[in-house]
């Protein structure tokens, strides 16, 4: 039996999506980052201080995002001066990725603006609420292969 639109949760979820992003894209705007940007670098951030230089597909399972869109916005992250990529002594075929100290300096800034608009997003659901729901619905199904980094993930690269 079909529902209303306004009572499908997929679409009401869908809508929140969108709205969420806009406002994200909002935050991060006067910072010259894309919200894909900005996840790359925070979850690079963390992990440098973690004391862990990850490569592009460790960087990318971390985040949740495709590898290969991953390489394209850390050469756009590079050329920006935020992210160097260095040559895995390990692997001569990886890249080892380090923020900058412009990429250090960055980082916390961007999670401050997407913190503060997370908070005015979800400012009408009580915060254990929201970040218990987003748990559930964020965990992988049967027969979804977790994603590395497991429950390592820091809130401020979660959450994004």
């Amino acid at each position: 039996m079909p529902l209303n639109p306004g009572e499908s949760p997929g679409f009401l979820l869908w809508h929140a999506t969108l709205r969420w992003q806009r406002e994200i894209a909002a935050a991060l705007a006067p910072l010259d980052l894309t919200h894909v940007q900005f996840v790359l670098l925070a979850c690079a951030w963390w992990l440098n201080n973690q004391g862990e230089h990850p490569n592009q597909l460790a960087l990318a399972r971390q985040a949740g995002t495709d590898v290969k869109m991953a390489s394209q916005v850390l050469r756009a992250l590079e050329a920006k001066g935020l992210i160097e990529r260095e040559v895995d002594p390990a692997d001569t075929r990886a890249k080892r990725l380090r923020v900058t100290d412009a990429g250090a300096e960055l980082a916390p800034r961007a999670i401050a603006a997407v913190e503060l608009a997370d908070a005015r997003f979800f400012e009408p659901v009580p915060v254990d609420d929201a970040v218990s729901l987003l748990q559930r619905l964020a965990r992988p199904g049967p027969g979804t292969p977790p994603t590395a980094g497991g429950d390592r993930t820091e809130p401020e690269a979660r959450a994004t």
